[in-house]
């Protein structure tokens, strides 16, 4: 796809989502309200408006999307206007103002990973679902998205699963995997830790522990990742005057 097709796939994305109406009114759990208030204790008195990137995960994993109700709870809860809190929630991404799939698949079709078949990855899975940036699939399990940057281009093509890493994906696993997810089946991914839905990744976005056996990841970076550092070391390079002795000086002035 080219760069002016992209553009016009987001316009158009845009416009639908501007366009749309929610009829769908949000009445809060009162778990939520009492995660609202252990969210907004983690602040300093008079500094509870840095809760609000947290608030809004908060709210998105009621309803999978932060919706105009979730923008006037947020407000209501720091004391401020709901234009202060849609400026925020319009400015990052990973707060989605439509509604979402249980499972948002996101591949990066920026210039590295679209040489390493990114794009095809991308094209196989629309095709598959029947859907482009930012749609639903019929079932309401998978949205698909274009991602410009993932940060994993050692690990390219890079995909994410709700903000997991999934990869070695090729056109074909690609479309097994999103199959996987749509009927329920536990998907394992090679690092990270078992996906979850986009709700219990907002809930852990929001500050909260995911409580489900296996949802913590662990393990040593990957040989993909370390394979710079060992070339480096490999061949003698480092920069210029580093002594990786030097102790770093911390803000109490001492040194680590």
């Amino acid at each position: 796809m080219s760069a002016s097709a992209k553009r016009q796939e987001f316009i158009q994305v845009s416009a639908r989502a501007k366009s749309q109406e929610f009829s769908q009114v949000t009445v809060f759990s009162e778990e939520t309200y009492r995660r609202a208030a252990e969210i907004k204790a983690r602040y300093p008195e008079g500094r509870q408006r840095s809760a609000l990137l947290p608030l809004l995960h908060l709210v998105q994993n009621e309803d999978g999307q932060v919706t105009p109700d979730g923008v006037e709870f947020c407000a209501e809860q720091l004391g401020i206007t709901k234009a202060q809190v849609g400026a925020v929630a319009t400015f990052y991404t990973m707060y989605k103002r439509q509604p979402t799939g249980d499972y948002l698949v996101s591949v990066c079709t920026n210039t590295m990973c679209d040489v390493l078949g990114g794009q095809a990855i991308y094209d196989a899975l629309s095709d598959h679902l029947g859907v482009g940036h930012q749609e639903t699939s019929a079932d309401g399990k998978i949205t698909l998205e274009h991602a410009e940057c993932l940060a994993a281009c050692d690990y390219g093509p890079a995909v994410t699963v709700n903000y997991d890493f999934v990869d070695g994906l090729d056109p074909e696993s690609a479309v097994g995997l999103v199959d996987d997810l749509s009927h329920g089946k536990e998907v394992v991914i090679n690092r990270g830790a078992r996906l979850c839905t986009l709700k219990e990744m907002a809930l852990q976005l929001a500050g909260f522990a995911d409580e489900r056996e296996g949802a913590v990841g662990e393990g040593p970076a990957g040989e993909p990742t370390l394979r710079g550092v060992k070339l480096a070391q490999q061949h003698g390079i480092s920069p210029a005057g580093f002594d990786i002795t030097t102790p770093i000086p911390s803000a109490s002035g001492g040194n680590k």
